[in-house]
């Protein structure tokens, strides 16, 4: 019985953690690397958030690369995505990707996306670079520091502020994503 238990409880967490693992996008730049004098986090693995505590903390500079959300979250304070992460990839050059994204979905294992959610908040400073919000919806005003920020299947419904003119110029979104606000610049 004990051995039934431990098996179904393992495969639950590999579940989990397929249903974060990356997508890759038509707008991921293949060979994005790290500028020599930064010395990024070594955190690779995933975080599986279904609380409000738990989500500010993985969103932390001590957090995670990526964050999955199992459900809707609401805040009624901002949020800031900070800190500098490898996502445990090296690119053509051997380097190390510096990358972090906010899951707003689960998927399966054939990597389809199976339930969308929605991160709700006041306001969300990125200060990560290289991040992206993937495959859901962000209700609030999105204020972006950091370069080649991405939307990636995902709807912002509120405005996009970027903070610097290097953030806006490297901003990408797919075909799929949606703002339903204004983008402007705003120092």
């Amino acid at each position: 019985m004990k051995a039934k238990v431990l098996l179904l409880s393992f495969a639950l967490i590999i579940s989990l953690l397929v249903g974060c693992a990356q997508q890759p996008s038509q707008s991921q730049t293949p060979n994005q690397t790290t500028p020599p004098e930064t010395t990024p986090d070594v955190q690779t693995s995933a975080s599986i958030v279904a609380d409000n505590a738990a989500f500010e903390k993985a969103i932390s500079n001590t957090g995670t690369w990526i964050i999955c959300l199992t459900k809707d979250l609401t805040f009624d304070k901002d949020l800031v995505l900070d800190g500098e992460f490898k996502n445990g990839k090296k690119d053509d050059e051997g380097k190390d990707i510096i990358q972090r994204k906010i899951a707003l979905y689960t998927q399966d294992e054939d990597r389809t996306v199976t339930a969308r959610f929605t991160l709700t908040a006041p306001k969300l400073t990125i200060n990560s670079p290289n991040a992206r919000i993937q495959s859901g919806t962000f209700k609030g005003d999105l204020y972006v520091s950091a370069k080649n920020f991405e939307l990636v299947d995902a709807t912002v419904d509120g405005n996009v502020y970027f903070t610097t003119e290097e953030a806006q110029s490297t901003f990408k979104m797919d075909e799929k994503s949606k703002i339903t606000g204004k983008q402007e610049l705003k120092k």
